[in-house]
C-alpha cells in the first residue's frame, strides 16, 4: 500500500509540473532552384524551378509545374557574356540533348515527351573551354543571383582492364588504377557508356550511365595510387543471376571520368545523403550546400571529362 502511494504521489508531482509548449514553425518561403551545368566543349544548360512546400505532391507533374520560364539568364567567361534563351530540349544540338537526358536520368527517346523548356544557347562564344571559369547570372522577380564554376584540368586513369570472373569467364568487371595528384583536393564523377552493338545494330547505350553515387573525392586517398573495381550501372535481365551488372566478353565500354570542383562534389554528396535518408525519422538532418548566392538553391556545375575505351578481352 505504501509503495502504491509513492507511485501516485510521483505521478501527481510530474503532472502538476507539466507545461504546454508551443513551437513556432516558420512558414514556407518559395526559393529559386538551379540545376545548371557546363562541360568542356559543351554549351551551358540551366533548368530553373521553385522549391516546394514539404506537404506538396512530389511527382513529375509537380516538377513541371514548378518550372521557371520568366527569368533573365546569362553566362559569362569573363570576357564575353552571352544570354541564354528558352529551348525545348529537342531544339538543341544532339550532344546537348544527351547531357540533359543524363541530368534528368531519362532515355533519349523520352525527350520528345518533355513538356518544358530549358535555358541554353548555341552561341559558340560560350562553349566550355578547359581552364576557364564561368559565372551564371539570373534575374528573377526583382532579385539577382549568381554562381561561378571552373573547368579544372582533368585527371587521367593509369589504365583500365577487363577482369573476367573466375566462375564464368564470359562476364567480368572493370578494374582501373588512379594516381591522385598530391597537394590538391580532387573530386570526380564516374560514368560509362556501353557502345557494343545490340541486336538491332545500334549501340547498347547512346548516353552515359552512372550509379546512384557517381561522385567521389580524394579525402581518404589524396596523393595515392590505387586500383578500384566497377560494374555496369544498368541491369541486363538477359544475363545470368549474379552477372546482370557485369560486362560481357568482347563488350566495348567508354569510360568518362570528369573532374569537378569540391563545391560540386559536396552538393551532390549531401543531396544523395538527404535522398537516402528520406523518411527516416532517426536520420541526421542534412543541409545541402549551394554555390549560388542570395538564397538560391541548387548548383551551377562545371565538368572536365577524361575519356578512355575499355575493350572487354583478357
Amino acid at each position: 500500500m505504501r509503495f502504491l502511494m509513492k507511485i501516485m504521489l510521483f505521478v501527481y508531482a510530474v503532472s502538476s509540473c507539466s507545461k504546454e509548449i508551443e513551437i513556432d514553425i516558420p512558414g514556407y518561403e518559395e526559393q529559386l532552384v538551379v540545376d545548371g551545368r557546363i562541360e568542356v566543349n559543351g554549351f551551358p544548360v540551366v533548368i530553373l524551378t521553385t522549391s516546394k512546400n514539404i506537404y506538396s505532391p512530389s511527382n513529375f507533374a509537380s516538377y513541371v509545374e514548378s518550372m521557371v520560364t520568366d527569368a533573365s539568364v546569362s553566362v559569362s567567361n569573363g570576357s564575353q557574356t552571352v544570354p541564354l534563351e528558352l529551348f525545348y530540349v529537342t531544339e538543341l544540338p544532339l550532344e546537348t540533348q544527351k547531357r540533359i537526358a543524363e541530368m534528368l536520368s531519362l532515355e533519349m527517346d523520352m525527350l520528345n515527351f518533355i513538356p518544358f523548356r530549358v535555358y541554353s544557347t548555341v552561341d559558340a562564344q560560350i562553349i566550355g573551354q578547359l581552364g576557364e571559369s564561368y559565372t551564371l547570372f539570373i534575374n528573377w522577380k526583382g532579385k539577382s543571383f549568381q554562381g561561378t564554376t571552373a573547368l579544372l584540368p582533368p585527371v587521367a586513369l593509369d589504365y583500365s582492364i577487363w577482369k573476367p570472373d573466375t566462375s564464368n569467364t564470359e562476364f567480368g568487371t572493370c578494374v582501373s588504377r588512379l594516381s591522385d595528384p598530391l597537394n590538391e583536393k580532387n573530386s570526380y564523377k564516374w560514368e560509362v557508356k556501353n557502345i557494343t552493338s545490340s541486336s538491332n545494330g545500334q549501340p547498347k547505350d547512346v548516353i552515359f550511365r552512372h550509379s546512384d553515387s557517381p561522385f567521389f573525392s580524394d579525402e581518404f586517398f589524396n596523393g595515392l595510387s590505387f586500383e578500384f573495381e566497377t560494374r555496369y550501372h544498368e541491369k541486363d535481365t538477359t544475363y545470368p543471376d549474379g552477372y546482370k551488372r557485369h560486362y560481357r566478353f568482347q563488350d566495348s565500354v567508354v569510360i568518362k571520368m570528369s573532374r569537378v570542383e569540391q563545391s560540386v562534389f559536396e552538393f551532390f554528396d549531401k543531396k544523395e545523403a538527404q535522398q537516402s535518408s528520406n523518411g527516416n525519422p532517426f536520420a541526421t538532418p542534412v543541409n545541402i550546400p549551394s554555390n549560388m548566392n542570395n538564397g538560391a538553391l541548387g548548383i551551377w556545375a562545371g565538368y572536365s571529362p577524361w575519356y578512355d575505351t575499355l575493350f572487354c578481352i583478357p
